[in-house]
């Protein structure tokens, strides 16, 4: 699978151990940056990023890490087509697959720990969209999207 990835400063680290992780799944990795933990740079940048790429189709998944995960998923989901789910552990991430069908996975590096983080990385990429009941709301979703704002 081809999954894009990308941070801002401060979850930098945890991106790293992220690629790593996925590489050695055997997965191919578009990492969109940001190379350093030691320059401050701007998550929306990064979260759109992201964002465009599934959006796309130049990746199938996205994973997004800042501090908390929650500001660069704001930036990711407002990119059309995006579902992005901040979570902090396989369950929460498993949940925002089958239940949510989220295709782009949001971890905060100073809020989730390390194996949890990991975990929550394997249960995104290893579960299915259920469908059934939840395919009404997904479809609720994409029809809020395509409405003009006040």
């Amino acid at each position: 699978m081809r999954i894009a990835v990308g941070s801002d400063h401060a979850g930098y680290a945890l991106k790293t151990e992220t690629i790593a992780r996925l590489t050695g799944a055997g997965h191919e990795v578009l990492d969109l940056g940001t190379d350093s933990a030691e320059v401050s740079v701007d998550y929306p940048l990064f979260g759109r990023a992201v964002g465009e790429a599934v959006a796309e189709g130049r990746a199938e998944r996205g994973v997004c890490v800042c501090g908390t995960g929650i500001g660069i998923g704001m930036a990711a989901n407002k990119v059309r087509g995006i579902r992005a789910a901040v979570v902090h552990d396989s369950t929460t991430a498993l949940l925002a697959r089958s239940h949510n069908d989220a295709n782009v996975l949001c971890l905060g590096e100073r809020t989730t720990g390390r194996a949890e983080a990991m975990d929550a990385v394997d249960a995104f990429l290893t579960t299915a969209f259920a469908g059934g009941r939840h395919q009404r709301r997904i479809e609720q979703i994409t029809d809020q999207e395509r409405q003009p704002t006040p």
